[in-house]
């Protein structure tokens, strides 16, 4: 497996490509699409600093940059995971829960049911508090099939819930919607089982890895 760092050169393709962001999206799987029935075989994760889109793959292969458009410096990654070990996390995630063989957000879950029972609109304070406690149950429900358990100090999760927002865009030459919301979780876990982790780590956690969620990215505190 590789782990790369990876940035948007600033090329004559750059605000084609920006954009985007099917159009982006697309540019980080032209990485990997050495043939045409190629199943995904890596995860990233992009973020926005300035005006460049940079970001981390995680992959079976080393990404092949045929059209010049990205930095790229890749390197091993074998993760090294213990028993107990505390760690460090930030992961993009598409919080989602099925219910009669439907995927929904559970933050709009969790705001509609609470418009249901308040008076007046939601406050912002409201609408983070909503955010967190949906995400943290979300995380938690997941943690311990995935090798882990988020920390808790004082009886509460150690984690953050930040940038949540609602993606939409439609595939070029057609008219499918693509739909999904992302938050970024920012965190601290510990290691209940050494492979269950490391699975996770090399095939991504939760939904919608083909979009740019699953990466986790740690480090040992």
């Amino acid at each position: 497996m590789y782990i790369s760092k990876i940035s948007l050169n600033e090329s004559s393709v750059f605000k084609e490509i920006f954009a985007s962001g099917y159009a982006l999206h697309q540019a980080v799987w032209d990485l990997f699409a050495d043939r045409p029935d190629r199943k995904r075989d890596f995860l990233y994760r992009l973020d926005t600093f300035g005006k460049i889109p940079q970001g981390y793959t995680v992959s079976a292969r080393k990404p092949q940059d045929a059209d010049c458009i990205w930095h790229i410096d890749s390197k091993e990654y074998t993760p090294q995971v213990k028993f107990g070990m505390r760690i460090g996390f930030t992961v993009r995630v598409n919080p989602v829960v099925k219910r009669e063989g439907k995927r929904h957000d559970v933050v709009m879950d969790a705001k509609y049911k609470m418009r249901a029972t308040a008076s007046g609109q939601i406050t912002v304070k409201a609408a983070q508090e909503i955010i967190t406690e949906a995400c943290g149950k979300w995380i938690e429900e997941r943690a311990e099939k995935n090798g882990f358990i988020v920390l808790k100090h004082d009886d509460e999760l150690m984690f953050r819930v930040d940038g949540y927002q609602q993606v939409r865009f439609y595939k070029p030459k057609g008219e499918e919607l693509i739909r999904y919301s992302t938050v970024d979780i920012t965190g601290a876990l510990e290691v209940v089982n050494e492979q269950s982790f490391t699975d996770m780590l090399l095939g991504g956690f939760g939904p919608a890895k083909g979009f740019g969620c699953g990466l986790m990215m740690v480090r040992r505190i």
